[in-house]
């Protein structure tokens, strides 16, 4: 060997854990190999191999158990690299499999095979041959005495070529079903051979026919390395001379013989347990019956559970015939469970049963039984199995994984959702089979101790044990988020199409549940849901996956009825584009904004209606930001382009003017978007607009006057509403054509004609009674009769007005021409005076007397109320007027960013202007929120008990809680109110 360094520094860096141990292990075999004069331990590549294995201290140890009492069957399986390579692999994981190895070096013969997995015929044949008997005759009795043990060994040894196969594998999780599926092959095997041996200790043997059935993990064929093996016996008399009692005596002692035989302990070692314990009644019932009694268990008195366990069942060993006439037997039952009373909520408590059983110091180890465990994926896959598995013989599987596939390959869950769940699956069965592999202990928990989670962690392909903690809990809380998506749908039976009666009794139940939910009218939800889950196309079968957590999601929103109704008429419209189902099925986020939306707001729904496509922005949160203003700009100059008509280029610019409203709404309902973002979106969306329209009313007219557009009050604070008219004057460049006035004039109306037209898009009304003079004004004026008019003409409520103006749309070096004359009016020199301020005042009392429509209550006007938007705006105007010629920071045209300056140039008390602040902001989301679920724009804060509720669950309150909204209000207005009265209406104005 060479003189490799085997320092316990080496051999700590090469990754052993015992260092000290392990070298004086590989100096062991340094010192046999030179005593040998060479050998297989000369070389030390091998040593590097070691360090690829799970656990290497354990791989060196059997190598040196090996090299000391085997040394030439060790020499033979050394000499080749691949069976070498095998050979460490199995020493280095599991500990049981290696001292096989080390006490039966005969069983090092399998090594030499290719890792390739074999049919279920050859196992058996060989595990006859094991036992003496020939695998061609039909029930064979084996009669030597030492055939129990030669069968026990038999399965060490076919257990060490499995997991030869299996450790070597670049990919474990890629073959863990199969290797899970030859372990079922071999337990097939074994039951098979301990039957022949069975024979040979019951006499009379021959006058019974014993059916084998296979039940659990065996059934499915997806069994663990150490595992009870869940079976059912069945029996019949073989001959007409015999009696049924007595073949049912016979089989008894024959079903006895062969669970002793599995379970026993010998020098040769152990099997594994039999359990029959799923047969009728149970541990109390018979351990074998015949197929009428069956028949008439399973009529009469089997419980659900029992069905979902007959879900597995499978002939596995003894009278095949028989075993699957039993099968067959108890199929119809199996595929009817789901029409039993209570079958739903049963299935449910006796999973939450198992969890509560866990004892509390294991439950957070438990890979199968824990939440989010091997048990969630199952309990899932068999439920939604069981329930559709009745009308869709595609779903009468076995096997989870291959279930699983079928579920989502015929659009029953979703295939990120069932590739995730596959992908997890794998994973903790991998990691199972890991765990139990290394001592050949039938466990479930994650090992508690470092050395032993280092070695299953370098097992699964992971460094260290904290990796492979983090990838466990990973994997469990993807589990648990689908597992209770699926599993814990309230209305899967009432969505799931029955026979007449238990469609009566389901209907029933699953109205009261849509009633708790907050359904008006559960018996409509009832006939939308039907018409949405009923059928066998594809849409359908992904409408009724959805549909359980839709239902969740609607009875969040404000009005869950009009949501489903809503997401009916939706899903008619798109069900049959492919993008629609994928992102449905694909995207659960996309379905729960979409159920929160058309929940939530008629507004919403409405546009959503009219462009029903527009619901892939919903997919992803950040295709809920505003487009910018030129964004915008762009879009509609391009789409404008497209059409030479005047009515289908605005056709064109209202759709992306709907599309964009409807990002807006939905990014305001879900939370995307804050209150600025909203007004700065829904005023960028308004100019990019007006931009659209005058370009599109200019093309048919000969030579058309070059127009700006000022935006006013909120349009030109940038802090428009839903419902926002737009506030503006219209100016046009000096001009001699003595038709340029006319043109303009005509421009403008066709403008707001073309805006303002009735028809499915909500209108945008262009407001100009804030123009000089007012309504009695003219619609436009030149550049220099803004002059003239500012300079000798204008009144004080002008100036204010001006205070707001802003670029609007159009030509923007005309609009900052109005801009650049009109800043001395409303940031006058000095200041405002006592008249000017008396005036304003004046005007407001005027306005709010009567502007607030008569026989309401001005305590619920969000605008023009007590402490209302109205208050607090026109006390940060006044601050503008009076101090703006000295602040720069308070000349702005938005609210609260005055207010903020005024704050912080000391005009303001930090109390008051907080005050200011949370009113305003208050009173702006609640006129939004109204909105959206009236439809149209209203200041008042609704009387009718339905629409404040609706309103208060849109502002974030919980259910029931719109009088703790509208307390809210009032609080909030008081307080502006009695800063108003300081700031606005005390004294002369210089009071703060």
């Amino acid at each position: 060997m060479s003189r490799m360094s085997s320092t316990p520094g080496e051999m700590a860096r090469r990754g052993f854990a015992h260092a000290a141990m392990a070298a004086k292990e590989l100096e062991a075999l340094r010192l046999r190999a030179e005593e040998r004069g060479g050998g297989w331990a000369a070389g030390a590549d091998w040593v590097q191999q070691l360090e690829q294995v799970a656990d290497p201290d354990l791989a060196l140890a059997g190598l040196n158990r090996l090299d000391e009492n085997h040394p030439e069957a060790l020499a033979t399986v050394a000499a080749r690299g691949e069976a070498f390579a095998r050979l460490l692999a199995v020493l280095g994981g599991s500990q049981a499999l290696n001292q096989h190895l080390c006490t039966h070096p005969e069983a090092l013969a399998v090594l030499h095979e290719q890792p390739e997995r074999h049919d279920a015929a050859w196992i058996r044949a060989e595990l006859r041959r094991a036992v003496g008997v020939d695998p061609e005759v039909d029930a064979p009795v084996a009669e030597d005495p030492a055939a129990a043990d030669q069968l026990r060994l038999a399965n060490r040894t076919h257990l060490v070529r499995i997991a030869m196969r299996d450790l070597t594998h670049p990919e474990p999780t890629a073959v863990v079903d199969d290797v899970a599926a030859e372990l079922a092959d071999l337990a097939d095997a074994v039951i098979d051979a301990a039957l022949a041996v069975a024979r040979s200790q019951v006499a009379g043997h021959e006058r019974a026919r014993l059916g084998i059935v296979a039940m659990g993990k065996c059934g499915a064929q997806e069994l663990n390395y150490i595992s009870d093996i869940d079976v059912i016996f069945v029996a019949e008399p073989a001959d007409e001379a015999t009696e049924s009692h007595e073949a049912v005596a016979v089989a008894t002692r024959l079903a006895a013989a062969v669970s002793r035989i599995c379970s026993a302990n010998s020098a040769a070692g152990s099997i594994w347990q039999v359990d029959a314990n799923l047969r009728p009644e149970g541990k109390q019932g018979s351990l074998v019956r015949t197929l009428g009694s069956m028949a008439t268990y399973y009529d009469k008195w089997a419980k659900n559970w029992e069905f979902q366990a007959m879900l597995k069942a499978r002939a596995m060993a003894g009278d095949l015939e028989l075993a699957q006439a039993f099968v067959d037997l108890v199929a119809p039952h199996v595929w009817q469970a789901a029409e039993r009373e209570h079958f739903l909520a049963d299935t449910q408590a006796m999973r939450q049963r198992v969890i509560s059983l866990l004892p509390p110091a294991q439950a957070d180890r438990e890979i199968k039984l824990g939440a989010g465990g091997l048990r969630d994926v199952e309990f899932s896959v068999q439920l939604l199995q069981l329930v559709h598995g009745r009308t869709d013989e595609r779903l009468r599987t076995r096997a989870t994984l291959t279930s699983l596939a079928q579920l989502q390959a015929h659009g029953y869950i979703g295939r990120a959702d069932g590739a995730d769940m596959a992908q997890a699956y794998r994973f903790q069965r991998t990691l199972e089979h890991r765990i139990q592999l290394y001592r050949l202990r039938r466990t479930h928990l994650m090992p508690d101790d470092a050395d032993t989670l280092r070695v299953v962690a370098r097992a699964m392909g992971l460094r260290t044990g904290e990796e492979l903690q983090e990838a466990w809990r990973t994997s469990s809380r993807k589990v648990l988020r689908l597992h209770q998506r699926v599993f814990y749908s309230p209305l899967l039976a009432a969505v799931t199409r029955l026979s007449t009666d238990e469609m009566r009794l389901t209907a029933d139940q699953a109205r009261d549940r849509l009633r708790v939910l907050g359904f008006a009218d559960p018996a409509a939800a009832l006939r939308h849901i039907e018409a949405l889950t009923t059928g066998t196309s594809r849409a359908v079968e992904i409408q009724r996956q959805l549909m359980p957590a839709m239902l969740g999601w609607f009875a969040e929103g404000a009005n869950p009825d009009h949501g489903l109704l809503s997401f009916r008429q939706v899903s008619e419209s798109l069900g049959a584009s492919p993008w629609y189902l994928r992102a449905l099925r694909d995207e659960g986020e996309m379905a729960e904004r979409l159920a929160r939306l058309l929940s939530s707001s008629r507004y919403a729904v409405d546009l959503l209606q009219r462009a029903p496509s527009s619901v892939r922005m919903l997919a992803q949160e950040r295709d809920l930001q505003p487009r910018s203003r030129d964004d915008l700009t762009a879009s509609m100059a391009s789409a404008m382009k497209r059409h030479a008509g005047r009515e289908e280029a605005m056709a064109a610019v209202r759709a992306i003017r709907r599309e964009e409203l409807l990002r807006l709404v939905a990014g305001d309902i879900l939370d995307v978007l804050d209150l600025e973002q909203l007004g700065r979106g829904l005023s960028d969306l308004a100019g990019a607009t007006i931009d659209a329209a005058l370009q599109v009313a200019a093309r048919e007219m000969d030579d058309p006057p070059t127009l700006g557009v000022v935006a006013m009050g909120r349009w030109g604070g940038g802090e428009m509403a839903l419902g926002s008219d737009c506030d503006a004057m219209f100016v046009m460049a000096d001009s001699e054509d003595d038709q340029a006035l006319k043109k303009a004039g005509t421009l403008i109306s066709q403008v707001r004609q073309m805006l303002a037209a009735r028809g499915p898009d909500p209108a945008l009304e262009i407001d100009v009674d804030l123009r000089p003079e007012g309504r009695s004004g003219p619609m436009v004026r030149s550049l220099s009769s803004y002059r003239s008019y500012y300079e000798r003409w204008s009144v004080t409520w002008e100036q204010q007005a001006l205070l707001r103006a802003s670029h609007g749309a159009g030509d923007p070096q005309l609009t900052a021409q109005v801009l650049q004359l009109v800043e001395p009016l409303r940031y006058p020199a000095g200041g405002l005076e006592r008249g000017d301020l008396a005036e304003i005042r004046k005007l407001k009392a005027r306005m709010e007397t009567e502007r607030i429509p008569r026989g309401t209550d001005p305590k619920r006007n969000t605008k023009l109320g007590p402490g209302g938007l109205s208050d607090v705006e026109w006390t940060v105007q006044v601050l503008q007027l009076q101090h703006a010629h000295e602040l720069p920071a308070l000349r702005t045209p938005a609210t609260l960013p005055a207010l903020a300056a005024a704050r912080e140039a000391g005009l303001v008390e930090a109390a008051d202007a907080q005050a200011l602040q949370e009113a305003w902001r208050f009173a702006s989301r609640m006129r939004n929120k109204i909105m959206l679920v009236r439809g149209r724009a209203s200041d008042v804060i609704p009387t009718d008990p339905r629409e404040a509720e609706a309103v208060a669950t849109l502002l974030g309150y919980g259910p029931g809680l719109s009088s703790v909204m509208k307390d809210d209000h009032r609080r909030l207005a008081r307080h502006a109110v009695q800063a108003v009265d300081r700031l606005f209406w005390g004294g002369d104005g210089s009071a703060r």
